[in-house]
């Protein structure tokens, strides 16, 4: 099979070089078989090789190819719902690592890198939340309540700070978690694998996993070449996730999330928008969300149509939504705009399963993948390793489809027109 080329992203443009991860073209026999080369994957693999065990990843294109290496680049701590919530739904002790593992997550992603020296233009300098209409911003600041009171690097901060931290004043409250960072997402994947390689791992791209069957006590991977024998596997696909596992594909809705960049603003420009340079998401029914790279490039994303696009103008919305922010970015060259798809699952809760023995799927990362998934990796492979003795910080569930799964991309586009509607009114 061919290649498919990486979407026209800046980060195509800008990225460290590649890895080599030729195509599986012998048969293999392996300890732990992974499906999926994005951070998930190559995270796993990467700590499983890290303790002698003998990790192979079978990616259908290459390592980043999908939202991994093509989303904002921001480092965001935690899952979608808050604290409290989380406790409610899964108890003190469970409810607790949840959270505990969740708000770490960025701060063992950033000690990653910094320990196997990535070049991927990592920075902490701290994640906003932030709130343009009241009920938001009281939402917002419950939230930050809450991770105060646990003993989180979180501030509350109003609009006059607010102001002075993103040159606008359509912000009335945000929460700012000093954990947060950014990062460019394809080197940073590239990186992983890089790691994962040295470390003994094998990758190989360009080899889609085709079936999947038990053959006696192990397991057989079809691929195009080869076939792949393992004793336990690992399913890490994400929102391409596909049939290779019974009513999985069901359990998530594939979302596309798209960005535009700028060409590199001036000094003086880029200073009046975010002098300390942390990254931003708003809380909305249609998230928004940007950052200001190392270039000094304005990424801006948010959700744009439900299918592949190739320029910024597919996104003009973000690109009026930006000057409506800032209107010193009038006439600025947009250069490119991109998307990619990421899993959105019914509850808003990663998905971790174990639908067979030796078997373990995880998915959903609901638009917080670049920390989430590589904290994840670290959990999978302790359970990859130690079985059903092993606990992770995560729950366990099993397959459960999205009703109506089928109609998701009509609900996926009325979703997104209703919530922009609600954003522009306020409620």
């Amino acid at each position: 099979m061919t290649r498919l080329p990486l979407p026209p992203s800046l980060y195509a443009d800008t990225a460290v070089a590649p890895v080599a991860t030729p195509p599986l073209d012998v048969d293999k026999s392996v300890s732990v078989a992974i499906v999926g080369g994005g951070y998930t994957g190559l995270s796993t693999a990467l700590h499983l090789a890290e303790q002698g065990v003998e990790a192979l990843v079978l990616e259908a294109q290459e390592p980043g190819w999908g939202a991994s290496g093509n989303n904002g680049g921001h480092t965001n701590p935690g899952l979608k719902h808050d604290p409290d919530k989380i406790e409610a739904d899964f108890g003190s002790d469970l409810g607790r690592r949840m959270i505990a593992f969740a708000y770490g997550t960025t701060n063992f992603t950033h000690d990653l890198i910094r320990r196997y020296q990535i070049p991927c233009e990592a920075r902490q300098n701290g994640s906003l939340r932030a709130a343009y209409n009241e009920s938001s911003a009281a939402a917002i600041e419950k939230t930050a309540q809450q991770c105060i009171r646990r003993g989180m690097p979180v501030t509350y901060l109003n609009r006059e700070q607010l102001r002075d931290m993103t040159g606008t004043d359509r912000y009335i409250g945000a929460m700012f978690d000093r954990s947060g960072g950014d990062l460019h997402p394809l080197s940073y994947a590239r990186g992983l694998a890089r790691a994962a390689i040295s470390a003994g791992a094998k990758i190989h791209g360009d080899t889609p996993a085709l079936s999947l069957r038990r053959e006696g006590s192990r397991w057989r991977i079809e691929t195009p070449r080869a076939v792949v024998h393992a004793d336990k596997v690992l399913l890490a696909t994400n929102g391409f996730t596909d049939d290779l596992w019974p009513a999985l594909r069901r359990t998530i809705v594939p979302v596309f999330s798209s960005i535009a960049a700028t060409a590199p603003l001036s000094d003086a420009v880029a200073r009046s928008i975010m002098p300390t340079r942390p990254v931003l998401y708003e809380s909305g029914h249609i998230t928004v969300y940007y950052r200001i790279d190392q270039q000094n490039r304005l990424l801006m994303g948010g959700r744009g149509p439900m299918r592949w696009i190739k320029s910024p103008h597919d996104v003009a919305y973000l690109m009026r939504y930006a000057e409506r922010l800032w209107p010193q970015l009038k006439g600025v060259v947009w250069t490119h705009g991109w998307n990619s798809r990421l899993a959105i699952t019914g509850d808003h809760y990663p998905h971790v399963h174990e639908p067979a023995e030796s078997v373990l799927i995880s998915l959903g990362c609901n638009g917080r993948g670049v920390a989430l998934s590589t904290a994840m990796g670290a959990q999978l492979a302790r359970r990859l390793i130690g079985g059903a003795k092993a606990e992770i910080d995560m729950p366990i569930t099993g397959i459960k489809p999205i009703p109506m799964h089928a109609f998701w991309p009509v609900g996926v586009t009325t979703a997104v027109i209703a919530g922009r509607v609600r954003d522009r009114l306020g409620i």
